[in-house]
Formats: structure tokens, sequence, C-alpha cells
């Protein structure tokens, strides 16, 4: 069979924000859309199949002088956003962002780190963890109240990448206390079962 004049079967692109917003929602993305104030560093890809986007990121410099690791808005940005029609390529856009968007983020901005918050009850990590990435912090945002929303906070954890092995070993959280944190929130994801 000759595929040299078929389309790409899949794709990696830069979209626009009405494109990511309409993903967002019609996937269902606990987050919903992507409401945040753009100070002309937001990045957003999307992954095509036979043409129709099938997942999506969303990425920005952090919202805050420093995020929940201690990380600096030099020395990091976030990945707000990682969404999929089917779970299966969440991975897929993952493994793609990081290999891609994040390098290019770096050089053209000096950033290090990725950073990643991820519902600490409704995710166990396995997206990020699976990936390389490591949990630097947890968040905790459950008793607040998100000020821009007015969406109930929530409990959060910090994941990050670093392209260096090393330096993710070294910043990552101790694993005792990551352990005792999870044992505490496995009763919370019990009752929403």
């Amino acid at each position: 069979m000759n595929f040299s004049f078929a389309p790409p079967l899949v794709s990696f692109d830069p979209i626009d924000l009405g494109d990511l917003n309409q993903c967002l929602t019609d996937w269902g993305h606990k987050m919903g859309p992507w409401l945040r104030p753009s100070y002309g560093d937001d990045w957003f890809f999307g992954m095509r199949h036979n043409g129709q986007l099938v997942a999506v990121t969303a990425s920005c410099a952090l919202m805050t002088p420093r995020c929940a690791a201690g990380l600096s808005r030099t020395e990091a940005f976030e990945l707000g956003r990682v969404c999929a029609a089917a779970p299966d390529w969440c991975r897929a856009i993952l493994r793609l962002w990081r290999m891609t968007v994040y390098p290019a983020l770096c050089a053209t901005r000096g950033y290090q780190w990725a950073i990643s918050y991820q519902d600490a009850v409704l995710h166990r990590g396995d997206l990020y963890r699976h990936d390389g990435w490591v949990r630097l912090a947890f968040s905790r945002g459950a008793s607040s109240t998100d000020p821009r929303t007015g969406r109930k906070g929530r409990d959060k954890w910090v994941w990050g990448w670093h392209p260096d092995p090393l330096v993710r070993r070294l910043a990552r959280m101790d694993e005792a206390v990551a352990a005792a944190i999870e044992a505490r929130l496995e009763s919370r994801r019990e009752a929403l079962s």
C-alpha cells in the first residue's frame, strides 16, 4: 500500500483559544474552559487524528510570583490543562508536549522547569508519574475559594518536569510525606465513589 499521498494520520500543532475552550467544554474538563488573563505568555497546542482534535494542552507563565513548589516565574512555567476526547490520548499529548513544547519554551524564555497542578482527590498522578515527572509539593486549597472564579478550592499535587534526572530526583517531595498525604486523601476518594 502506498501512503506517500495520504494526509498525516496524527499532527501536533498550535491551536487558538476558541478551539482549546471548545474541546475543554465538549470533553468535560473538571476545571472548565481556560479563563486565565492573557499576558501574551500562553501557549495552546492540539493533537489531531485524521484532522479532528483529540487532545489539547494549555501552558502559561506562572500566575503568582512563585508556585506552591517555590519556583519563580523565571524558573518555571505551568502546564495548566491536559485534556483529551479519550483517556489514552492524554499520555500521547503529554509526551509530545514534553518533547517539543517544553524545550522550545525553555530555549526561548530561559525556563528550567514545567509544573502542573493536579487535583489530589480526583487524580492519583499516574499521567505525570508514567511520563517521568516528579511530585514537588502539595498545595492545600480545599478550605479556600478561588477569587477569580468563586469556585471552592482544591487540594493539589504540584508535579514538575526538568530534563536532568538528578535535578528531578533532588527536587522530588519526600516519599514518606507524599505517602502520608495519599493515605489521608484516600478516605475523601472513597467518599466520591
